[in-house]
């Protein structure tokens, strides 16, 4: 399947969802402390890049699709930093902001090539601030071909039942990145986009292959999805819809950093679904992305080069 440069840059994702800022601080490693059995890491670059949601939104422009970005930050240095960051790749953002909210910030000391420690600094926002996303949301629903949640459970889709709701009553595909183990919050999306382990969580430890097929279609049926996509790393991905299911092996490369693969998964997938692609058209290029994307270091993206050129 093909889709030409023009295609996707009229398709619009509205992403909703939990920002961060990745932070990344690179250093040489020459010595222990004498304080502690710890590496002293002499800091020589500092990186920031879109994390969270904003990277689901970042891999979207970067496949060359438009981006919304509607979330819930604090007023801080790092909320700031984050929506100039966004601004800058091209997203729009939409910012709500929460004074007492500290914007998640992911802190990764890396020294010799290596993640030696991380640091997480958040807390979790106010209802009052959630509940007048959902207004904005309203706003941004009818100008965009799909809808994005990105659910890193921080607090940030507390309405995201209601939201759904007015999407579904729009026409819109709801493409959801899931997280904890409560799905009856993702009631009535097109498609959810877990992972192995985010799936067992919800419908328990299959034994096999016709196990996982029930387990599934019972859990469709609970929620009113359309169609489940599950996310299997080195076996590719499955996805599980009213027509049976679709099964596309992972692309063998060289496995670098699997960070962030899941959010090149999904915005190919809403990018895709946006610009008119079926689900199922669209679940063999979203495989491609998450291959390519696993082969860069810290949370990568993946251009519409690398995607639709032959390789």
């Amino acid at each position: 399947m093909n889709i030409s440069k023009d295609q996707m840059a009229n398709a619009r994702v509205l992403v909703v969802g939990d920002v961060m800022l990745d932070r990344y601080w690179y250093g040489a490693v020459d010595r222990i402390s004498p304080e502690a059995p710890v590496p002293v890491v002499r800091i020589t670059r500092e990186e920031e890049r879109n994390g969270g949601a904003a990277n689901v939104a970042y891999n979207v422009v970067t496949l060359g699709a438009q981006a919304s970005l509607l979330t819930v930050v604090g007023d801080d240095e790092a909320s700031h930093k984050l929506e100039a960051l966004v601004a800058k790749t091209g997203i729009q953002p939409h910012f709500g902001r929460d004074a007492d909210l500290t914007t998640t910030v992911k802190l990764r000391v890396i020294g010799r090539q290596q993640q030696l420690l991380r640091l997480d600094f958040e807390n979790t926002p106010k209802n009052e601030l959630l509940a007048s996303q959902t207004a904005a949301f309203e706003t941004l629903l009818p100008s965009h071909g799909a809808v994005l949640f990105s659910d890193y459970g921080k607090g940030g889709l507390g309405h995201i039942t209601d939201m759904i709701a007015r999407a579904r009553v729009a026409g819109k595909p709801i493409l959801v990145d899931p997280k904890g183990s409560d799905y009856a919050r993702y009631q009535g999306a097109t498609v959810i986009t877990p992972n192995r382990a985010e799936l067992q969580q919800v419908i328990g430890i299959w034994r096999d292959e016709e196990d996982l097929r029930s387990r599934v279609r019972t859990l469709r049926a609970q929620l009113n999805v359309d169609a489940v996509l599950l996310t299997r790393s080195e076996e590719g991905m499955t996805l599980f819809d009213g027509q049976g299911e679709l099964h596309v092996s992972a692309q063998a490369r060289e496995v670098f950093d699997v960070t962030g693969a899941g959010d090149t998964v999904i915005a190919t997938m809403a990018a895709l679904v946006s610009a008119g692609v079926s689900l199922r058209d669209a679940v063999p290029v979203a495989n491609k992305a998450g291959g390519i994307v696993v082969g860069k270091f810290g949370t990568a993206t993946v251009s519409y080069t690398e995607l639709f050129t032959k390789n």
